[in-house]
């Protein structure tokens, strides 16, 4: 997800809906269901069809559920229980990783290998390259093909939801265009339709662009976003702050947001995501970023995040309990300066905790002693993600958890 020097637009990217895949039709520049075709050129429209067709069988002629509204169901917190975890991986040295390709490869095979302690992990492979990331990410974890770009299910991959009986499954399908046409998406975008079909669940579409590393939930009413990333005009230009607010809040089936000012310092690439300033903890309990250092170009802004949230009461009227993560390192990656690394951009699972980590010491030894004192029944694993955050992400930003039914 590292900016561009240039991002596609204009005649540089056309727009053209995936072969093989019901998508309502759509213009303007919010259009969610509209696929921007990367002036990469990354694949003919008859590649993608054949290679849609070989993963999704006999469901590729799956019709578009009418609707998403008035369906029962539960966005969880990430602390319910996991069937598994959701992963995609990096294959396109053009895709902006360039040279630091196989660097972001091994952090994200490692990562994959460290959930699989704790629960089942399926690793999508971009069409041809099953075989090439099996090897990567050793036998724990189980490999699927489907097109994609690039290795980012946390914000392109279908949001999970649960019925009201807790023994149905269905995926939220929200319109994707590379955090605001930065990124070749056209693959990406059509995700959820190969996941969806893979695990046999219903794929809901939601008429807005989102992804969702922008938005926390706590399974129990309550949403938390910014307004610097949801309110970004290269996402839904079309919509006002009311309407974002409404489509979220339907979409997650709940009944508060609390909007917070900011994202990180600095974060050119999702424009203010908000996983990587906070991340739910359990219910009413948020780990947020807050640097001790005061002349920390973070700080200010952070500190109105923390305002916010002591001022305000999630959706049962519980006030917050806060917890501060007073390390943001900053470190270089060859000659570039990463100045949007996160530790609260962990991911969760029953029993352990997988966290990214920087390989500076001091550094790493506190952040993960804070989410140790957060969680003392699990074991909490740190994983090196220097390229990750080099790119704009972390250990969050490349998985999405699969809620447990039944």
């Amino acid at each position: 997800m590292t900016e561009p020097s240039a991002p596609a637009s204009g005649a540089d990217a056309t727009s053209a809906a995936a072969p093989g895949i019901t998508s309502p039709s759509g213009t303007g520049a919010g259009s969610p269901r509209k696929s921007a075709l990367s002036r990469r050129g990354f694949v003919t429209a008859s590649a993608m069809a054949a290679a849609s067709a070989a993963f999704l069988g006999a469901g590729a002629g799956r019709a578009r559920a009418a609707t998403y509204n008035g369906t029962t169901y539960t966005v969880p917190g990430e602390w319910a229980p996991h069937a598994g975890c959701l992963m995609a991986f990096p294959w396109d040295a053009g895709d902006n990783w360039g040279d630091k390709l196989p660097a972001v490869q091994n952090e994200v095979a490692d990562v994959a290998r460290a959930v699989a302690q704790f629960e089942p992990v399926t690793m999508v492979a971009n069409t041809g390259t099953a075989d090439f990331v099996r090897q990567q990410v050793g036998p724990t974890v189980t490999v699927i093909e489907y097109p994609i770009n690039d290795c980012w299910p946390r914000d392109n991959g279908p949001i999970f939801g649960v019925d009201r009986s807790g023994r149905k499954l269905l995926g939220l399908d929200f319109g994707f265009n590379g955090w605001g046409n930065k990124f070749p998406h056209d693959k990406d975008d059509n995700l959820p339709t190969g996941v969806c079909d893979y695990l046999g669940v219903p794929r809901l579409p939601v008429d807005m662009i989102f992804e969702g590393g922008a938005l926390l939930q706590d399974g129990q009413g309550t949403i938390i976003g910014t307004e610097e990333c949801l309110l970004n005009p290269n996402r839904n230009p079309d919509l006002t702050k009311a309407q974002i607010e409404a489509k979220l809040l339907d979409a997650y089936q709940a009944t508060k947001m609390i909007w917070l000012p900011y994202g990180m310092y600095g974060d050119t690439v999702t424009n203010g995501h908000v996983d990587l300033v906070a991340a739910y903890a359990g219910p009413a309990h948020l780990l947020i970023n807050l640097p001790s250092d005061t002349g920390d170009p973070n700080y200010a802004r952070l500190s109105e995040n923390k305002r916010v949230l002591q001022a305000g009461t999630d959706a049962q009227g519980r006030r917050f309990t806060l917890t501060e993560m007073n390390q943001l390192p900053t470190f270089t990656v060859g000659t570039d300066e990463v100045i949007t690394f996160s530790y609260t951009n962990y991911y969760p699972t029953a029993t352990g905790v997988v966290v990214p980590t920087t390989d500076i010491p001091a550094s790493d030894t506190a952040a993960l002693a804070t989410l140790q004192s957060l969680f003392p029944a699990k074991r909490i694993v740190g994983v090196s993600a220097r390229t990750l955050a080099w790119g704009g992400g972390g250990v969050h930003c490349i998985t999405q958890q699969i809620p447990r039914t039944g």
